[in-house]
């Protein structure tokens, strides 16, 4: 495991875009042409995702500069149904093994760096379909991902789930660091002069208790 573990950290840092890693290939056939992820936060308490690095079950690697943000309306705990479906950004043509992303939470003022290492059930669910909700005679697949991103660096991933409560994907490993342990994530950041409270925030923050709620 440690093996894969670090392999795959290397190919994502060397971060080749349409690069194919054949000797960790297990290819999933997909029934679609490119699944998609958004990221979310809580009402106000923003988040900015700068750097994005995917390594797909047929081996290649994605790097994401231009990256759809973060956008939510969650107050005190996760919406059942946060989540944009589409994006045109953010999206991949087979189901993630692992996803590396630096982000700047603005609320905790610092840089996180968070690997997501999916499983195979995971990426099985992902290409399995039921009749859509709204349109039965339409099929839906579960090529939604949702990472939602919160104070204390806290890291959740869904699947969006057919007009249903999204599907928490529990067997994620999630790991987040910051500080002295950043090593893709080092020295990436949109505000490299710190971190300034905007908008909405601190007028929502008054006299509430950090992290504003439980995530």
């Amino acid at each position: 495991m440690k093996t894969i573990t670090g392999l795959l950290s290397l190919l994502l840092l060397a971060g080749c875009n349409g690069s194919k890693a054949h000797e960790q290939q297990r290819s999933i056939k997909a029934p679609w042409d490119e699944w998609y992820f958004t990221f979310s936060t809580p009402k106000a308490l923003p988040a900015q995702v700068t750097l994005v690095k995917l390594l797909d079950t047929d081996g290649y690697g994605y790097v994401f500069r231009t990256i759809d943000q973060p956008q939510g309306k969650s107050v005190g705990t996760w919406s059942q149904y946060i989540g944009k479906g589409y994006s045109p950004f953010n999206k991949a043509k087979s189901p993630p093994q692992i996803i590396k992303f630096c982000w700047d939470s603005i609320i905790d003022k610092k840089v996180y760096e968070t690997t997501l290492f999916f499983s195979q059930d995971t990426q099985h669910k992902m290409v399995s379909s039921e009749p859509d909700w709204a349109n039965p005679k339409e099929t839906y697949y579960f090529r939604y991902m949702v990472i939602g991103l919160a104070p204390e660096g806290k890291v959740r991933v869904w699947l969006q789930n057919n007009g249903n409560p999204n599907l928490l994907l529990a067997s994620t490993q999630i790991t987040t660091v910051s500080g002295n342990k950043l090593v893709m994530c080092k020295n990436v950041t949109k505000h490299p002069d710190g971190y300034v409270y905007y908008g909405e925030t601190p007028e929502f923050i008054k006299d509430k208790k950090y992290p504003y709620g439980s995530w």
